[in-house]
């Protein structure tokens, strides 16, 4: 059969792959005996022109290196001879040329010269694909035959024999049929046909499988040219074979190679972009890889790694990828993410710090070899046969990323230097997809951080409240949003609620939040009663607004929110609570149901516009539960918000669920998965402190009241059985109804509460905010907040309808932290 599409040749090569190669057949004077098509095009001059004459004419220095005897026997000696020369086109033109002779023997005992020309161009990485351009020539070895009319071998180079196990005796004379009958000679001979049929209008390539006199089969690339005389007859046929198995498992490990930046940047973790780089790795490259990144690059924290800046420290490395041909990866002595250890002195070592590339061909396994001094590594070395290794740095500009091993055992050919350039390569790739993920990583760190240090730890709602939250951003890929909640202990055990919301999502939002939530905090302290600290609160969102504008005739920038905020007193179980453009709070009984409380909605904050907030304040039974939230729990895609409110009633109206369950329920029931806007939840349980915990007096407002201020609470602290609290709390006691007598009119309040800590409250009708001042040595007054200061772990004021309260606290006894007087 000699169809040449019925015989697995190979793909054939477009023409223009070999069209700047130009062939012509020399005689042992320099003559040209034939010429080609290729040769023509390259240099102008027809076969007419050439042939029979010197090829100085068209190679001006091969007429002084002819006349050389010793160029003559250097070419015999090597069977040929390549470098660059200056090449005469027909226009009169000089090129730059890559010149190659190959000789050639026949039958009789001549000899001819191949010889081809082409472009002195310096070679790419690209250029290791095209396997028949003109440089193949210059790379030994290349069979060369030259085949008469009759397709009869006429001369051929030794390289042949080595192809397909035919000596040159044997070649000589015959055809392809009658030496290595079957379907591929055929169809071979069909082609030179074919070849010799078409002249000089065409050029064949194919790629072929020949058996070889030993090992496997190996794959060929074979080139047919039409030999052409000076009549432009066609005298035969030219065929240059070369194997191009090694250059075939190149060109398939540069295939990968296009499709390792898609493959390698699908992930931005480190962790993952390693293994990644491993698996494609194994088994296109290597039998084992290993790939071992700088500890920090995963987490995202510390600064990064430079090259040639270690010193005496080494980077910490941790193993990141593995990947072998055997399963489970047996050659590894350390496991994904387990630290490397790397000796001081070792190939390891020099990589890390000069950032090159080590090729080790032939790996010295012999005893005190350097990985003796890496036992673990040594034993698996010599277990599975590892014989030839590359260490490859992963860098990423100046800085490095961490390292890659690439090992081969069970295939017997070692490393070289064309395997080091597909590594280098590979891992260049990854290593940008390595530095993303670093990038990544530092900048999730920073906002979780971020995020971590805006939002409080853990909720502390004290003899108050039982709390419990969630937070879901909408920014999944920071985890940082604009959402915030708190839960702020006041002075005598009552508790601050608060919830908020910024405009936006991400880290600006989040900055915002934070800059708001510090506010907060800062106006709690103050004791403010919920609407005056909505107005507070609404005044720093336009003043930050209008820091952020770059000039002053600027637009302030959209700085704005929502807040509602509660505060909640055990004692009496009152809650009084304003919100600002918020969605309302919802409160569930003991018995499950749930009301949504009707409260003024307000105006959101930074706005400007609308109605101030307005306090409200109800009582809520032991055990109620208070849920506060923002819109991003009950406004989604494609539902409104009243869907939404029924949803997270229903959630809500199971009394016999915790807390956390029901955060959990609440959230998991979103409709998406993937939520529009941040989502806050806050629940809290109320508590009530027992009346045995609360002790208060109403006092005349003159100075008969301390002296029984002091007794009523030395008593009260004896009932308690903290008779050690009893001198500093008088002495408190004492300063604070002396200043309410002083400062204010009418009867005077006396509260002690006993919760946490022990709280002692004074009420008057005075206006003014109780100030500490620094008495002088002569002065009588003005020490009694200074001794206040001093027996007490902290003391305040807040405003109440028609005065103000000043309280004190002390630590119980058993808690540490208790002043004594001095």
């Amino acid at each position: 059969m000699t169809s040449l599409d019925a015989v697995t040749l190979g793909k054939q090569l477009n023409a223009s792959d070999i069209s700047d190669t130009a062939i012509a057949l020399l005689d042992e004077q320099g003559t040209v005996a034939a010429w080609t098509h290729t040769a023509e095009q390259f240099v102008g001059f027809s076969a007419g022109d050439v042939v029979g004459r010197s090829a100085a004419l068209v190679l001006p220095s091969f007429k002084e290196a002819t006349t050389t005897s010793a160029f003559v026997e250097q070419c015999r000696a090597e069977n040929g001879w390549s470098g660059a020369t200056a090449v005469r086109h027909r226009d009169g033109r000089v090129l730059d040329a890559s010149v190659r002779l190959t000789m050639l023997r026949g039958r009789d005992g001549t000899a001819r010269w191949l010889a081809s020309v082409t472009d002195a161009v310096p070679q790419s990485r690209d250029a290791i694909d095209r396997s028949v351009r003109g440089p193949l020539l210059a790379r030994a070895p290349i069979g060369v035959g030259i085949r008469d009319r009759q397709l009869r071998s006429t001369y051929v180079n030794d390289i042949p024999e080595s192809h397909d196990g035919l000596p040159r005796d044997r070649r000589l004379g015959r055809r392809f049929t009658e030496v290595l009958p079957g379907a591929n000679a055929e169809t071979i001979e069909a082609v030179m046909r074919q070849v010799l049929q078409n002249g000089t209008t065409k050029i064949h390539e194919y790629r072929t499988w020949l058996p070889t006199s030993q090992g496997p089969e190996h794959q060929f690339a074979v080139s047919f040219q039409c030999l052409q005389g000076a009549d432009g007859r066609a005298l035969g046929v030219c065929i240059i074979g070369a194997d191009v198995t090694a250059s075939r498992r190149t060109r398939e490990r540069l295939a990968v190679l296009s499709q390792a930046s898609t493959r390698l940047g699908s992930t931005l973790d480190a962790t993952q972009a390693g293994q990644e780089l491993a698996d494609l790795a194994v088994p296109l490259l290597a039998d084992h890889v290993a790939v071992d990144l700088e500890q920090s690059i995963s987490f995202g924290e510390g600064p990064p790694v430079r090259i040639g800046a270690t010193g005496n420290h080494l980077p910490c490395l941790r193993r990141a990828g593995l990947a072998s041909i055997h399963q489970g990866v047996p050659e590894s002595p350390w496991a994904r993410g387990e630290q490397v250890f790397v000796p001081p002195v070792s190939p390891f070592t020099d990589v890390l710090r000069t950032g090159k590339s080590l090729l080790e061909p032939v790996l010295d396994t012999a005893p005190g070899a350097w990985i003796d001094k890496m036992p673990e590594l040594a034993h698996s070395v010599r277990e599975h046969g590892a014989h030839s290794i590359m260490i490859v740095p992963i860098r990423a500009r100046r800085s490095l990323l961490g390292v890659a091993l690439f090992v081969r055992t069970k295939d017997p050919v070692p490393f070289h230097e064309v395997d080091l350039l597909l590594a280098e390569e590979l891992v260049g790739r990854a290593a940008q997809s390595l530095n993303n993920a670093r990038q990544y990583a530092r900048k999730h760190t920073a906002a979780l951080t971020l995020q971590r240090h805006l939002l409080p730890r853990r909720l502390t709602g004290g003899t108050a409240v039982e709390a419990a939250s969630r937070y879901l951003p909408a920014d999944l890929d920071h985890g940082v949003g604009g959402d915030w909640f708190d839960v702020i202990p006041l002075s005598g055990a009552r508790v601050a609620l608060v919830v908020g919301d910024v405009i936006g999502h991400g880290l600006h939002a989040a900055a915002t939040m934070g800059r708001l939530r510090t506010a907060v905090h800062t106006l709690a302290t103050m004791e403010l009663p919920p609407d005056e600290l909505l107005a507070h609160l609404d005044d720093t969102v336009q003043r930050l607004g209008e820091e952020d504008a770059d000039s002053p005739d600027q637009t302030p920038a959209v700085v704005g929110g929502t807040c509602l905020y509660a505060v909640y007193d055990p004692a009496t179980r009152r809650c009084t609570m304003a919100r600002a453009g918020h969605p309302p709070p919802a409160v569930i009984d003991p018995q499950g149901r749930v009301t949504y409380l009707d409260l003024p909605p307000g105006a959101p904050l930074g706005v400007g516009l609308g109605d101030p907030p307005e306090s409200v304040e109800l009582e809520l039974v032991e055990g109620s539960v208070l849920a506060l939230y923002t819109d991003g729990l009950i406004e989604t895609r494609g539902h409104d918000i009243e869907e939404g409110m029924r949803r997270l009633g229903t959630v809500l109206a199971q009394p016999g669920r915790s807390l956390e369950d029901l955060c959990d329920i609440a959230t998991q029931s979103l409709p998406d998965r993937a939520p529009c806007d941040d989502v806050t939840l806050l629940l809290v349980r109320t508590r009530s402190l027992s009346p045995t915990r609360v002790a208060s007096w109403t006092l005349p407002g003159d100075q008969s009241a301390v002296s029984s201020a002091r007794t009523l609470a030395s008593r009260q602290l004896t009932e308690w059985g903290l008779q050690g609290l009893q001198d500093a709390t008088k002495l408190i006691v004492s300063e604070l109804v002396t200043n309410a007598i002083h400062h204010g009119t009418g009867q005077i309040e006396l509260r002690l509460v006993r919760h946490q800590v022990l709280t002692c409250e004074v009420s008057d009708t005075g206006p003014c905010t109780p100030r500490p001042r620094r008495a002088r040595t002569m002065d009588e007054n003005g020490r009694g907040l200074f001794l206040v200061t001093n027996l007490s772990r902290r003391w305040g004021s807040r405003p109440i309808p028609g005065g103000k309260v000043v309280w004190a606290e002390q630590n119980l006894p058993h808690t540490s932290g208790l002043r004594s007087a001095a």
